[in-house]
């Protein structure tokens, strides 16, 4: 193995079926050694597949699977230098913790003193040092994930699998142990593929995120990029909140293009999928709101008002649509049925197509 694609993952024209069902259309990707990889997606688009497909918990019906430049394809998960963080922790409850993140190396015969040594460094590692003598049933949720993630680590993978590992945490918790997990991956170096339904998890974790939708791949490209520059209606709702706006391209030019909205027409400094219908992205950021007149806006009536701390949000209903609307002005909210004007700069907007 050439030590420049170790922890290297490659699908080559990969096609998984379960009888007549197709889970995977065809995928090809390739995941660089070092990276942090987030597939994510709706319920039933392809990605905890594509993790098992990684991990030889499944057999890929056709294509090929390289791991570290080897191709793995046929080999059983029992000797694949994988390892994998699940939902569920998975645990063993009569076991201490030591004994737990032990235990993969013990099953692969390693003496126990020195099984147990690694298990301690292992804890060290994820701060749990001091607490191998405990059960799992004396950790709180936190803490015992990071035991599973010590347990994983300790075997020390060419690729780190997790799939949906924070899903039964609170949102707090969450936001704790990702930091965690995220430092861990760049302290040793590791490629990590991450499986979350979670954008705003998959943006904080990921050097690049994969979209997946109907068994395939929608979209990939590094947080920003798929927030910033979405390719389509659904990457631009699906990572983070958006207003998707109908309009018409009424002429697309290099760089440039005309719309028609709501019956004005207006030149936007961005490209355009073609002429005809489309939709306009309009992040909630994006939106000025205004009780004062706005030149070259829009009116609007608010449905709804919510103060949230560090900013306000609100429902506009509007001749662009109903509108979700953030700003960060925290003083009494506008009241309900009271009326606004409603702008954004066009710069900011992207059209995608309808």
């Amino acid at each position: 193995m050439n030590e420049s694609t170790r922890g290297s993952v490659v699908f080559r024209e990969v096609v998984k079926k379960y009888g007549q069902v197709t889970a995977l259309k065809c995928l090809n990707l390739s995941i660089e050694p070092g990276r942090l990889v987030t597939l994510l997606g709706p319920s039933g688009c392809g990605k905890t597949t594509t993790l098992r497909l990684i991990a030889g918990l499944e057999a890929a019906t056709s294509g090929a699977i390289l791991i570290g430049g080897e191709d793995v394809t046929h080999l059983s998960a029992t000797y694949r230098k994988v390892s994998m963080v699940f939902q569920s922790y998975a645990l063993f409850p009569h076991m201490s913790v030591l004994e737990n993140v032990a235990y993969g190396l013990t099953v692969k015969n390693m003496p126990r003193r020195e099984a147990h040594e690694k298990a301690e460094a292992g804890l060290e590692l994820v701060g749990l040092k001091g607490f191998g003598a405990r059960l799992p049933s004396e950790l709180s949720g936190g803490q015992q994930q990071r035991v599973a993630v010590a347990r994983a680590i300790v075997l020390e993978p060419e690729v780190l699998l997790l799939d949906e590992p924070l899903s039964n945490l609170d949102a707090k918790l969450r936001r704790h142990v990702r930091e965690e997990i995220r430092q861990i991956q760049q302290d040793l170096g590791l490629t990590a593929v991450y499986v979350t339904h979670d954008q705003e998890e998959a943006m904080a974790v990921s050097d690049r995120i994969i979209v997946m939708k109907n068994a395939e791949i929608a979209q990939e490209g590094s947080p920003r990029d798929l927030y910033e520059r979405p390719g389509s209606a659904f990457i631009a709702d699906f990572i983070g909140d958006a207003n998707l706006v109908d309009c018409e391209v009424l002429a697309a030019g290099e760089g440039e293009s005309e719309i028609a909205l709501a019956g004005a027409r207006l030149t936007l400094p961005t490209g355009a999928p073609g002429t005809g219908a489309a939709k306009l992205v309009l992040r909630p950021h994006q939106i000025r709101l205004s009780r004062e007149k706005i030149a070259g806006g829009f009116e609007g009536v608010v449905s709804y008002g919510a103060y949230l701390g560090n900013q306000t949000q609100y429902t506009i209903d509007s001749a662009l649509g109903e509108l979700f609307v953030v700003t960060g002005e925290t003083g009494q909210p506008i009241a309900t049925g009271s009326n606004v004007w409603i702008g954004f700069e066009p710069g900011e907007a992207r059209l995608v197509s309808a």
